[in-house]
């Protein structure tokens, strides 16, 4: 077996560091950078440690536990769909801000779960025991399969806990990740969306920036401190350890660390990929979820009701779309395909010097060159199918019917597993109605379908689509209002009255529904005609990805290798710095209040100052969270490498106090999942001091300050 975690030593803040081999790899550096505490203060299984105050939030952030009370913090964009839930015309908790004043107060919020890492192993020989060169690629995915459920099954055996073994290096290395879940977490405060979504979509992904990111929350468990769901007899959970907060502050130069769950990285694919997915998928996927934005924005502007319904949609939908756009700019500016295939020039000639090396390497990269060559147009089918066809919000919702209609038609159907199943859909309409507007969404079918047929081939598109769309003269319009005023999934009077009568036979109404009819064609030729390609052509570019990455590591023997993101809990760490994106433009490395009151537009949603955000401005009363120099620091950059799902992620200082919440990437580091650029790239941090100052002086919830550890 290769080793790939031999001890190296580079001075470099890029990677994303499993916690259980910082003693191993990073310590030595994180301690030339500034930091004071140990690599075994940052992840133990033998006593308390940070690692016990990081959570994984929902399924796609991080939080982090700041008092002895279950106090957990992440993102307002992170709780954004709790919030929205919660919301309504009468109590507007997006716009407002929601805090509760005591216990009884805090909202639960079905659905929500955190996950706290027990502990974490290397079961790489052990998931590969019995795999012998030579093998098939399906007999040696399926002897690790097997092997993989063993190691869960041993793991968790007594226990409450979850156990989930991933893949590392794509295959090459294997680590059991053991976990514990808690379902009853409450929402306990939020800013008003002018401060927590300050600059909205326009700010996103840029520096400076401004916005007071965070929300907060509590984990509830049973008596006996365990997890439970949601009762309201349960207590306030009492964790092993809580972050202490610090009002120092962070200046340039400063040792800083995330600690969080990151998402996904990309940073060994070698450069037809990196070509594919910038050159061919993001393209669409932009000028798509362009479109999409313009129409939510119309009638978000309209009715302050679909504003609520919307504003959860629109951040999603916006996030990606200008991620995209940045990541996209970066590569280019980094000149990065060109850098890939110089390193690739080099491997090639690398493995070509040696008769055994040639074997086992010298045919990878032709064979990358063909495989990316066919999964190129199926994956810019994929693209417009999700982002035209699946854009479209109803299609999702009604193909989720096709299960009512197989258990309706399946004549052995126990009775009452129809009444449940038709229970299921009657919660699920409430569900999608209660954010939904049908003119929005009839709007955007007409778009959709419009930029899909003008931008691929007949053969590209569902057959279903052409011939609905021809039936009804070829024009977008006229085909979206006869396909939603005849539906029963566009009204929920309708589909109410379907569903409240609903017989066996009522299957025949479902499958002749004509956006049924659409959903399914969509669906159908996604399966048949997309998916089997991609996973056929994907399976040997995996099984390819696995030998290249033996050989990068082989053929720089001196670098330092991180695994890529996979959603599991690591660390990286950088200092506070600035930087400079281009010619004569150069940025410090915070932001102050004295900003907000810059960009201040009434007439702007997303630029509207609190009024009392502005009388305490004016008053200078920032109490105990003003900076040295008496200025409020709103957010603060650094060098730390992160990536979607470390949106959350304390960001701490060299004691291991909680300074910030991480929150966002400079646009001009977006390009980071695929290439990291040590100049341009920097994670966006909300200022705990900012935070606190909101808590306490705005919002007048200094309880829940009284709660934290407070470090002045």
């Amino acid at each position: 077996m290769v080793i790939l975690l031999s001890f190296r030593l580079t001075f470099a803040v890029e990677g994303m560091w499993l916690p259980i081999l910082l003693e191993q790899l990073n310590e030595p550096e994180m301690k030339s950078m500034g930091m004071r505490i140990s690599a075994e203060d940052i992840y133990s299984i033998n006593k308390s440690s940070l690692k016990d105050a990081i959570l994984l939030f929902g399924r796609g952030c991080t939080a982090e536990i700041i008092s002895d009370e279950g106090l957990i913090l992440t993102n307002h964009h992170c709780g954004y769909g709790q919030i929205q839930r919660h919301s309504s015309l009468e109590n507007d908790y997006l716009t407002n801000g929601f805090w509760a004043m005591d216990r009884s107060k805090e909202l639960p919020n079905p659905g929500l779960s955190v996950t706290l890492l027990i502990r974490m192993e290397d079961v790489t020989l052990k998931a590969l025991e019995g795999v012998e060169p030579g093998m098939s690629e399906q007999s040696r995915e399926q002897k690790i399969k097997n092997n993989i459920s063993r190691i869960e099954k041993e793991a968790i055996e007594g226990t409450s806990y979850n156990a989930r073994v991933r893949p590392f290096y794509y295959g090459n290395e294997y680590y059991l990740f053991v976990t514990e879940t808690y379902n009853d977490v409450r929402l306990v405060g939020a800013p008003p969306s002018n401060i927590g979504k300050f600059g909205g979509d326009t700010d996103n992904w840029m520096w400076p920036r401004h916005t007071g990111d965070f929300s907060l929350f509590r984990i509830y468990v049973n008596k006996n401190n365990e997890p439970a769901d949601y009762s309201p007899d349960n207590v306030p959970y009492k964790p092993k350890h809580h972050l202490p907060v610090s009002l120092k502050g962070a200046e340039k130069g400063d040792f800083t660390f995330v600690f969080g769950y990151p998402g996904t990285t990309q940073e060994y694919l070698p450069s037809y990929a990196i070509k594919m997915i910038t050159e061919n998928e993001n393209p669409p996927a932009i000028r798509l979820r362009g479109k999409r934005l313009d129409i939510f924005d119309g009638f978000m502007e309209q009715s302050d009701l679909v504003r609520i319904q919307y504003s959860a949609k629109h951040a999603g939908v916006a996030n990606f779309w200008k991620k995209m756009i940045g990541e996209n700019r970066g590569i280019k500016q980094l000149d990065a395909i060109s850098k890939k295939q110089k390193l690739e020039a080099d491997f090639q000639k690398w493995a070509a010097e040696n008769p055994e090396r040639n074997a086992m390497y010298g045919n990878l990269l032709p064979e990358f060159e063909a495989i990316y060559a066919k999964l190129t147009d199926l994956n810019v089918d994929e693209t417009y199918l999700i982002e035209a066809g699946l854009g479209v919000e109803v299609f999702r919702f009604a193909y989720a019917f096709r299960q009512l209609s197989e258990l309706s038609k399946n004549k052995e159907t126990p009775k009452d597993e129809l009444e449940k199943a038709i229970d299921k859909f009657k919660s699920a309409a409430d569900g999608f109605f209660k954010n939904y507007h049908e003119p929005l969404d009839k709007r955007v079918f007409a778009e959709m379908m419009r930029d899909w047929f003008s931008h691929r081939d007949a053969s590209q598109i569902p057959a279903g689509l052409l011939g609905s769309f021809s039936k009804h003269g070829n024009d977008y319009e006229a085909w979206a209002e006869a396909s939603y005023s005849k539906s029963i999934f566009t009204d929920q009077s309708r589909l109410n009255a379907f569903l409240s009568k609903y017989k066996p036979s009522g299957y025949k109404k479902i499958e002749k529904d004509p956006v049924f009819v659409l959903a399914n064609s969509v669906y159908d030729h996604y399966f048949n005609n997309i998916q089997a390609a991609i996973d056929g052509l994907s399976a040997r570019r995996d099984s390819l990805q696995r030998v290249y990455m033996q050989g990068l590591m082989a053929f720089q023997p001196d670098k330092r290798f991180y695994p890529d993101a996979n959603s599991t809990l690591r660390v990286s760490y950088g200092q506070v710095d600035d930087y400079s994106p281009r010619d004569a433009v150069h940025y410090r490395h915070y932001t102050t209040l004295e900003g907000i009151m810059e960009k201040e537009d009434p007439e702007i949603f997303d630029y509207v100052v609190e009024t009392k955000l502005k009388e305490l401005y004016n008053q200078r009363d920032y109490g105990r969270y003003a900076a040295a120099d008496g200025t409020m620091r709103i957010a603060f950059i650094a060098s730390n490498h992160t990536t979607g799902g470390n949106s959350g992620s304390p960001v701490l200082n060299a004691d291991g106090h909680l300074i910030g919440v991480n929150f966002d990437r400079n646009w001009e580091g977006t390009m980071s999942d695929l290439m990291y650029d040590p100049d341009q790239c920097r994670n966006i941090s909300l200022d705990i001091r900012y935070c606190l100052f909101v808590i306490d002086k705005l919002a007048g919830a200094g309880h829940l300050v009284n709660e934290m550890t407070i470090i002045e």
